[in-house]
């Protein structure tokens, strides 16, 4: 097995040894060894380092994710969590999705008071449903 060092691991990732070196002190990754100073990792790093990317881009903590990893850095994903941070994602692009369209038709509204104008008036109808729907799911939880 041909380690790597951390240099090329940061080259290759594009996570700056830093970030390693405090994912290491996380225990998100773990190095094999050191040559002189430098640390050196399996190949398997590359792989949980895309993890560890997809976790933060989905939401999670890395205390979240450092537990979504067993023994030897292999992923033990708890379907269960993905699925509630799917949900919680679908329901955050509703509403951005909603916030989006109430934006854009102040850009464009020809009424000289939004307030006046019955399209914002659904918009913010509609806004407020989002938000109560919102609400009761985050209560259920």
């Amino acid at each position: 097995m041909k380690l790597l060092d951390i240099g090329e691991v940061a080259k290759m990732s594009g996570v700056k040894p830093s970030t390693l070196r405090y994912y290491e002190e996380k225990g998100l990754i773990q190095s094999l060894s050191r040559n002189g100073l430098r640390r050196q990792y399996g190949p398997g790093v590359l792989e949980q380092l895309s993890l560890i990317a997809l976790g933060k881009q989905g939401g999670f903590a890395l205390d979240d994710i450092a537990a979504m990893f067993g023994p030897g850095g292999r992923p033990q994903i708890l379907r269960e969590d993905v699925q509630a941070r799917a949900e919680d994602m679908r329901r955050q692009a509703q509403r951005l999705e909603t916030l989006s369209e109430m934006m854009h038709h102040v850009a464009v509204c020809p009424a000289e008071n939004h307030m006046e104008c019955e399209k914002f008036q659904q918009l913010l109808r509609l806004a407020t449903r989002v938000q109560r729907r919102g609400a009761a799911s985050k209560a259920k939880s």
